[in-house]
């Protein structure tokens, strides 16, 4: 039987992306049968702002990657020595690469395993230095070490009338969860999410189901604030000039909040006078400025080891200007690096199969075929506050 075509979203160099065609997945790594690997029909596959980074031309990505590592898909084939997980079945696929294996996997590190990526600990489909793993914005895709990373579906008609929401736990929905858990939040915190893109709006939603008594989102553009507020958050405009403190005080009573979670990252610009100014620093400046003494500080924002469009010379290598002494002096505590989404997916998964939680309407997903893509991420690069979901099949998409 002949393979079916393949196609996925290029990186074309900063600006742009196109669609084209490329190899049909085959289950190996180079020149050895990667047994333990299974051939995925996409179902869905989201644009995420990390792979906005790569697209602006913020990282030292090679024009010609296939980009994508938010997968949700049906199995196609699957090697030998995949035991748990038949033909049919219906998975999400972490971002993250993991072996299973190696000390960190062991330890539920997942997102920093050890034997993914030769160049440094951590490994994502279709990301820069992630070692090299071919992207999933694309009609079918390989995914390794089947039965350890990935999360089948109980019921398969029950996944495809939730695609919108089960669709996010490949990434936005942990990666928000876990921000808010390395921040400390729990019943009755007052938190405050930096950044109302989908991971900010993610760890808001996150946030309330933790239990926080009050979550405040801040954002430059207003629709993304709107849509913080339209499931119950306090928001803070930041291009209005003020600070911070008494923005909080107006909201809590209060100048600090229990929790700080920072889902902007280094592309993050001043407030007030100074927005529209790159300050890489300023969000984890302000994260320590406004937290309490003793509070936590979660960080899934991406920050980079190289950035070759920064304004200054020490931001180009990651060397930010941070006021690390405040932080220090109210004995704050900060968690920073990939989410390692096996750690919450599954039972994220069960918050949406059992309606307690409504992602994909917090986030404002969108559905769009593989060739919307350049579109979706012109428009995402726009601040459109929507989560941009790809259908390749056109199985969901109005």
């Amino acid at each position: 039987m002949s393979q079916p075509s393949n196609r996925g979203v290029v990186y074309k160099g900063p600006g742009k992306v196109a669609v084209e065609s490329i190899p049909f997945p085959e289950l190996a790594l180079g020149d050895r049968k990667c047994n333990h690997g299974v051939i995925l029909k996409v179902l869905t596959t989201n644009i995420c702002g990390s792979d906005q980074h790569m697209v602006r031309g913020r990282t030292t990505a090679p024009e010609g990657l296939v980009l994508g590592h938010e997968i949700t898909g049906i199995i196609l084939e699957k090697g030998d020595d995949v035991e748990f997980l038949e033909v049919g079945d219906i998975v999400s696929v972490p971002f993250n690469i993991a072996c299973g294996r190696c000390r960190n996997c062991k330890a539920g590190m997942t997102g920093i395993c050890l034997n993914v990526n030769p160049a440094r600990p951590g490994a994502a489909y279709g990301y820069v230095d992630m070692g090299g793993w071919v992207g999933g914005q694309s009609d079918y895709v390989m995914v390794p070490y089947a039965d350890f990373n990935l999360l089948k579906f109980p019921d398969k008609g029950q996944a495809k009338e939730k695609i919108a929401d089960l669709t996010l736990l490949s990434d936005i929905f942990p990666t928000g969860f876990h921000g808010c858990v390395t921040a400390g939040v729990g019943p009755g915190s007052t938190v405050y999410i930096a950044g109302a893109g989908p991971v900010g709006l993610a760890a808001a939603v996150s946030a309330q189901l933790l239990g926080a008594a009050c979550v405040i989102v801040g954002d430059m553009i207003e629709d993304r604030l709107a849509q913080a507020r339209s499931f119950g958050c306090e928001t803070i405009d930041l291009r209005e000039e003020g600070d911070m403190e008494d923005k909080l005080e107006v909201i809590l009573g209060e100048r600090e909040v229990d929790a700080f979670v920072d889902c902007v990252g280094f592309e993050a610009h001043g407030c007030g006078c100074n927005a529209g100014k790159e300050a890489p620093a300023t969000v984890l400046n302000s994260a320590m400025t406004i937290t309490r003494a003793g509070g936590q500080i979660g960080i899934p924002g991406l920050y980079v080891t190289d950035d070759p469009g920064a304004q200054d010379e020490a931001a180009k290598v990651g060397a930010l200007s941070m006021r690390f002494g405040l932080g220090w002096a109210k004995s704050h505590s900060f968690h920073t690096g990939q989410c390692p989404v096996m750690k919450y997916h599954r039972a994220l998964m069960q918050a949406i199969l059992f309606d307690k939680v409504k992602i994909a309407d917090a986030v404002n997903v969108q559905m769009i075929s593989l060739d919307q893509a350049p579109q979706g991420y012109a428009d995402f690069d726009g601040g459109a506050a929507k989560k941009f979901v790809m259908d390749p099949h056109g199985e969901f998409v109005a």
